[in-house]
């Protein structure tokens, strides 16, 4: 199948690390973009592969894993912030988060000021799993990082950074920064 014509000429070698060279990806061909989605999905997949093993053997799939996640990383967050975060609706979180707190995962307790409010804690059995996790996906992340080098890292971050909205963004500059999520 025959590619579609670039709308400009690429960048030659020793324009790549001109400004004017990264307005030119805006015209990448679009095998070069399709090899960037296989990229992804393939990257994916192996990404998730070593975490979804230990989670099969739980009874448990890559939802349970993001709501680990997310309340490990910020113990005490309430379900409407975890709800922001993931993008869902409370009926699918009900389904991921009921069997957590019952299987003894995660607690939830009633909101300080608010007790309407339900915050989200890790248990210790759920730390620990949260931290098998994280370490089986940080040995892969670690080993690409150390093949790619610092400025491929940087420029990973990047990418991905605009892959996501703008919603997603504030949401991850808000977890990079430690800070609440804003109020609703």
């Amino acid at each position: 199948m025959p590619l579609k014509p670039d709308l400009a000429t690429r960048p030659q070698a020793e324009d790549r690390g001109s400004p004017a060279a990264g307005r030119n990806l805006l015209f990448l061909r679009e095998e070069e973009l399709r090899l960037a989605q296989d990229l992804l999905f393939f990257g994916y997949r192996d990404f998730t592969a070593g975490a979804d093993a230990i989670l099969a053997g739980l009874d448990m799939g890559r939802a349970h894993h993001r709501v680990l996640h997310f309340v490990g990383r910020r113990p005490g967050i309430t379900v409407g912030d975890l709800l922001g975060i993931l993008g869902i609706t409370k009926q699918s979180l009900g389904r991921v988060l009921t069997p957590l707190v019952e299987d003894g995962f995660v607690t939830q307790s009633p909101g300080r000021s608010d007790r309407r409010q339900r915050l989200l804690t890790l248990t210790e059995k759920g730390a620990a799993l949260e931290r098998s996790l994280f370490e089986r996906q940080r040995d892969t992340v670690m080993r690409a990082y150390r093949e790619a080098g610092p400025q491929a890292v940087e420029g990973f971050r990047r990418v991905m950074r605009g892959l996501m909205g703008p919603e997603a963004r504030a949401a991850l500059d808000r977890l990079e920064a430690g800070s609440p999520e804003p109020p609703r």
